[in-house]
Formats: C-alpha cells, sequence, structure tokens
C-alpha cells in the first residue's frame, strides 16, 4: 500500500495502463490511507468511498474491454468542498451549507466524471475560501502533515494536506488570493492557478467573481499539467470563459524535464523579496535561482511597484464582492434557516438570525468590511480607488513581460506557522497573501512548487508567474527547476514528508 500511496499521479497513470495494478487496487489504497490517518489530519469533510469504488471498477472493466480511456482514468482524487458535486453534500466549510446536496455537477467535476476519475470525496477548507490557514472551518481545523502543530495553509488546506499525507494523487483547489499556491508552499505540493477564466467557474460557490479561479493541486509538475488540460478549456456556461483549448501544458512540462533553460528570460520581482521574508525562505529562493541560471536560463531584476498596493486593494475588492456574493444565503431559499426565539418571524429578523449562526467569524468580518467599500459615500474613495490600483498591477505586470519570460518570488514570505498564532490578528494572517494576490488581481497564471525546507524544517514554496494565456511557460519552468531539485535530492521532496501514525 505504501508504495501505491506514494506514486505521483503519472506514475499511477503508466501502471494502470500497463495492467500492472487496477484502479480498485489504487482506489482502496488510498481509502484505506483517508480510513487511517484522516482522523488526524481532517483534510476531508465528505469521504465518498462507494462513488469511488464504483467508477474504479468501471474503469477495470473498461479497460479490460480494450476501450480507450483518458490517460488519467481510474487515477483518483479529491475535490475541494466549495466545487459543486451532484449528489454529494458541498458546505464551503460553512454551517450555513451543511447538509445542502447540489442538483447537478461543476463543469469541472462533470469533466473529471466523464475521464472516469474515481472521486475520494471533498475536502476541508475555510469558510466561503476565507482564510489562510483553514483555522477558519465550520469542520474544524486540518492539521499540516509535516507538523500538525501547523496550519496546511488556506482557503483549500484540505486538498493540499491530503496529498502531503499521502490520501490522494491529484486534488482540485481554488485559488482568490493565493489559496491553491499558498499551501502548496507549505505542505511541500504542487498547486497552479490556471489563467483567470481558462478554466470554467460554472458551479464553484463564489467568494470574489473577478478573482476566483478553480486548478491543480498535485505532487508534481507533469501531474499539474495533466490535471489541467482535463479540467480546463472553454465553458458557454461560464460568461468568463476564455475561448481557448487546455493544451500544451504536458508538452511544455516534458520539455522543461530535459533541463535545459537556454534563451528563456526569469525575472526576479524585486517588490516580493528579501525585507519581510523569513530568512529560510530567501536562501532556498536564491538556491533557486541559481539552479535555474546553471539550467541557462537568464536572469534580470524587476520592478513592480504597484505591487506593494496589491494587499490593500484586494483586501477591498474581495470583500465587495464577497459581500455581495453572500448575499444569497439569507435563510428563505437553500441551505440553513434559523428563526428569532422572540418576537415575530419576519423576513428581516430571520435573515439576521440565519447569518448569525451560519457565518463564522471571518465571514462576518469581510461582509461588513466590503459592504462598508460599497456603501454610498465611501464607493469611490475605496472600492474605486483599489479597482485603480488593480489597473496599475495589470500595467506593471505588461511591462515586465516585456522584460523576462516568466517572473519568480517565494511563494509565501514563511512557513507554515502555528496554530492560533495569528488568529487575533487578522492583518497579521492576511500578509501570508502578499506574493499571491498580485497574480489574481492581474488575472495572470501563478505555480507554487517546493524548492527545500526552512530552517524549521518546514517546506518552502516558489512561485512562477507567466502572462495571461501564456500558462505553458510556468510548467516548462517548474518542470526544469523540480527535475534539477528531485536529482539534487534523490526524490521528490514530498516523500519526505513525516510518516504519520495510523489511528488505533
Amino acid at each position: 500500500m505504501t508504495n501505491i500511496i506514494k506514486l505521483s499521479a503519472n506514475d499511477i497513470a503508466e501502471k494502470l495502463n500497463s495492467g500492472e495494478l487496477t484502479s480498485v487496487e489504487v482506489t482502496q489504497a488510498f481509502l484505506d490511507r483517508i480510513a487511517a490517518v484522516d482522523g488526524t489530519i481532517n483534510a476531508f469533510v465528505t469521504v465518498t468511498a462507494d462513488d469511488a469504488l464504483t467508477t474504479a471498477r468501471e474503469v477495470d472493466e473498461l479497460r479490460a474491454q480494450g476501450a480507450t480511456l483518458h490517460p488519467l482514468a481510474g487515477v483518483p482524487i479529491a475535490i475541494k468542498d466549495v466545487v459543486v458535486t451532484d449528489g454529494v453534500q458541498t458546505t464551503a466549510g460553512s454551517k450555513m451549507l451543511e447538509g445542502w446536496i447540489p442538483p447537478y455537477d461543476a463543469t469541472l467535476v462533470e469533466k473529471i466524471k466523464e475521464a472516469k476519475l474515481p472521486i475520494l470525496g471533498k475536502t476541508n477548507m475555510d469558510e466561503f475560501a476565507m482564510g489562510s490557514s483553514t483555522e477558519h472551518s465550520a469542520y474544524g481545523n486540518t492539521l499540516n502533515p509535516w507538523d500538525t502543530d501547523r496550519i496546511p495553509g488556506g482557503s483549500g488546506g484540505g486538498s493540499a494536506a491530503a496529498l502531503a499525507a499521502f490520501e490522494a494523487p491529484l486534488a482540485i483547489g481554488t485559488d482568490t488570493g493565493g489559496s491553491i499556491r499558498q499551501p502548496g508552499a507549505v505542505t511541500g505540493t504542487v498547486g497552479v492557478k490556471p489563467t483567470y477564466g481558462s478554466v470554467s467557474r460554472y458551479g464553484l460557490i463564489a467568494m470574489a467573481s473577478s478573482l476566483d479561479q478553480a486548478g491543480p493541486v498535485t505532487r508534481t509538475v507533469v501531474d499539474a499539467a495533466l490535471l489541467h488540460e482535463l479540467i480546463g478549456g472553454h465553458d458557454p456556461k461560464d460568461s468568463t470563459s476564455l475561448p481557448d483549448p487546455a493544451e500544451g501544458y504536458v508538452a511544455a512540462a516534458q520539455q522543461g524535464l530535459t533541463g535545459d533553460l537556454t534563451g528563456v528570460r526569469i525575472g526576479i520581482v524585486k517588490e516580493l523579496t528579501g525585507e519581510g521574508y523569513q530568512p529560510g525562505v530567501q536562501a532556498r529562493f536564491e538556491e533557486s535561482i541559481n539552479t535555474l541560471r546553471a539550467a541557462g536560463a537568464e536572469i534580470v531584476e524587476v520592478s513592480c511597484p504597484s505591487f506593494t498596493s496589491a494587499l490593500a486593494a484586494y483586501y477591498l475588492i474581495m470583500p465587495a464582492e464577497a459581500s455581495s456574493n453572500l448575499a444569497k444565503f439569507d435563510g428563505m431559499r437553500f441551505g440553513l434557516r434559523v428563526e428569532p426565539t422572540e418576537g415575530p418571524v419576519t423576513a428581516e429578523r430571520v435573515m439576521a438570525a440565519t447569518r448569525g449562526a451560519g457565518f463564522g467569524d471571518e465571514v462576518k468580518r469581510r461582509i461588513i468590511i466590503g459592504t462598508y467599500a460599497l456603501s454610498s459615500g465611501y464607493y469611490d474613495a475605496y472600492y474605486g480607488s483599489a479597482q485603480k490600483v488593480r489597473t496599475l498591477i495589470q500595467r506593471d505586470f505588461t511591462a515586465a513581460f516585456e522584460k523576462a519570460d516568466v517572473l519568480v518570488s517565494p511563494t509565501s514570505p514563511t512557513t507554515a506557522f502555528k496554530f492560533g498564532e495569528k488568529l487575533d490578528d487578522p492583518l497579521a494572517m492576511y500578509l501570508n497573501d502578499i506574493a499571491t494576490i498580485p497574480a489574481n488581481l492581474a488575472g495572470v497564471p501563478g505555480m507554487s512548487i517546493p524548492n527545500g525546507l526552512s530552517d524549521d524544517g518546514m517546506p518552502v514554496g516558489f512561485q512562477i508567474l507567466a502572462p495571461i494565456r501564456e500558462d505553458a511557460r510556468m510548467y516548462r519552468i517548474g518542470a526544469a527547476l523540480e527535475s534539477a531539485l528531485e536529482k539534487q535530492w534523490g526524490e521528490p521532496l514530498i516523500n519526505r514528508a513525516p510518516e504519520l501514525e495510523a489511528q488505533a
């Protein structure tokens, strides 16, 4: 079992296609692992064992009949609980949606089902994707498998922790300000935020519609490329969906595995390094730059002055959009309904009682901020100004990409912090997203890959940013760096994660 659960998704796919393994064997191995360790890690809100095994048996039968299948058919996957799944509880990490069974699948789930990947279950997350630590879930904290006293990142800590604990070989996350990449950095996994609009948002429970983007959570860059090509592409159900086909990512990753980056210009973002970054994080970043230089890349420094205002702009735009999106949770149409215990049962009092009971503190905080920023007399001063900063950030990206093919930085300024360390200081928590937020404001794609351990023994992430619609570039650079580091370490970094003791 241990050998199976530590294989990459691509390796599992190859063994399934060769007949060395069956999908039932693989799926059962991961379900056994979930049963053994998830009581500790709490990566899953819901486990769908019967459905997963049914799909696995179907794949094995089709393969035995010689049917043509998707390359990832039979490889299990976990899905963040903000993505709706027909017939399976979808909570968005909130009591507001506890017990809600969607009547349809998100487009990306439809694609996963069509390709016949067994779905292991739904992963834990910060409530409505609001948080950087998965401490804001109504279903308990998810723990970091590298150190269970520390956070696994957020909002998608459940998906990242599931991979780091070897409970799944693939997962889906969503990234509004870094919620795929930052958990990837602190758990030693690969996380990709695709170009905005390149993966359908139909069926994602929205937090901030102009920022949200679903993407792959994996153990290797090739695995991410395979999953990205599966879930990407145009969707007529999503008005923001790009017409581009999802292709070229696997080929770019395979090109990167050759280790030759001759002629590639890599830009270090001046504003996203140095002061404020943990010494071990900065040291691993500089070592990775030297590795890329040795592979033939040209290293240049670029300046994006508006990035220093990205955090402030994001925490006005995102709460404003969230306050609008979450208005539908009113106790009237679906989800939780709480009636006042005293006095008349009016619509206004039902809404107040429902939202008071159903939303957690962080969600309430962001709704209040967003509503204030959109209110009469403050709209131009706050929300309008933030949108102007967003435009400046987009212009800085455009100028930077004239000097470099990709931009790089540490993914997060620190390694995973301990539970409770920043709960009483929301601003300190928000600073964890300082390097990831600019990509969401501009819509550009971003990737985080593990590039070593800091002085505290915890994983560190290396971020790669590419121009809009040029996601393939980051796959090439990411695969080249990953390959060089694995040769240096003798194995993937994720395989060095501490062993978890199974429950008695």
